[in-house]
């Protein structure tokens, strides 16, 4: 029986949330064979931030090498990996990291599903090349038997009432009423100082990201892990979601920004920006939509601005 509104520190197949203050390459040989349904992690990026060690381009792959090995030796026949990433810099020159760890999954066998292109509006502003606003998602599965539902993450069709103006099917609607395919460039805000989300660690990503790879990729008390969780942000979209969550980080001040969002969110009181809400009004563009600081609800929203329901 799973325990309802706990998060412990160990591996337990009974634990509704699992998070681990230390290592995620010690703990996650603790856990079982093929028993995670989902990977979802945004790891370092070797450029120096307070929770890495910069070193050689060959060191990083090695060490994620490490961690992805375990991820898939951990990960459900029909399970998925999504391994979120950007851009190592270094004397404005980059170099995707998701090319250069393509070839630890294609080691496995992994398959490829998509290469998500995740576009933000704000960053660091470069002078010496264009100012990088986008990041990479490489999805992956084991085999082709893999969970996949497209319903619960469609987005608002560009033209909602579209009917067939011929042929048998004359009259009928032309396009899903439940919405559209999302596509595979998402336009999420980033977490940046005006974010609803915005807690003290410099990297942290959006939980409308995690929620639509959560609600597309598993089911209800399914299993997410995140071998480098930072503010918890994948643990407390699972369990806002009903499935279970587990991660590990190793800066007791993460770990324990970590802990609190993932209560809250088990108790419906985390603030979160709501998927599928629109970034700005453009008839009051000085209204900032983007970070989820004007209150009002998103039915409404979508109400007023049929501009933004169209796109």
């Amino acid at each position: 029986m799973r325990q309802i509104n706990t998060v412990i520190d160990k591996y337990s197949i009974n634990a509704r949330a699992i998070i681990h203050n230390g290592s995620c390459y010690d703990f996650v040989k603790t856990v079982p064979d093929k028993s995670v349904k989902l990977v979802i992690t945004s790891p370092p990026y070797n450029i120096g931030k307070k929770y890495e060690k910069k070193s050689t381009l060959s060191e990083y792959y090695v060490r994620q090498e490490k961690i992805i090995d375990e991820c898939v030796r951990i990960l459900a026949d029909n399970g998925n990996i999504c391994w979120q990433i950007g851009n190592f810099v270094n004397n404005s020159e980059i170099i995707p990291l998701d090319i250069l760890l393509f070839p630890i999954f294609q080691k496995h066998g992994l398959k490829l599903r998509n290469r998500i292109i995740w576009q933000f509006g704000h960053g660091l502003h470069a002078s010496k090349r264009f100012s990088g606003r986008y990041e990479t998602i490489l999805w992956f599965t084991k085999g082709d038997n893999y969970m996949f539902d497209l319903d619960p993450v469609r987005v608002p069709q560009k033209y909602p009432n579209k009917k067939y103006f011929k042929g048998a099917r004359a009259g009928e609607l032309s396009c899903n009423p439940l919405g559209k395919n999302p596509g595979d460039v998402w336009d999420i805000p980033n977490v940046k100082n005006n974010h609803v989300e915005k807690t003290s660690h410099p990297c942290q990503f959006p939980i409308e990201l995690v929620e639509r790879l959560v609600l597309s990729m598993t089911n209800e008390d399914d299993l997410v892990f995140d071998p480098f969780l930072g503010a918890g942000t994948t643990t407390a979209a699972a369990v806002k979601n009903n499935r279970r969550a587990m991660g590990c980080e190793n800066i007791e001040e993460y770990y324990n920004i970590a802990l609190e969002r993932t209560k809250l969110a088990m108790t419906g009181k985390l603030k979160a920006r709501p998927m599928n809400k629109p970034i700005y009004d453009p008839k009051n563009p000085k209204i900032n939509l983007e970070y989820g600081l004007l209150k009002v609800s998103q039915s409404v929203l979508w109400d007023k601005i049929p501009v933004l329901r169209a796109g």
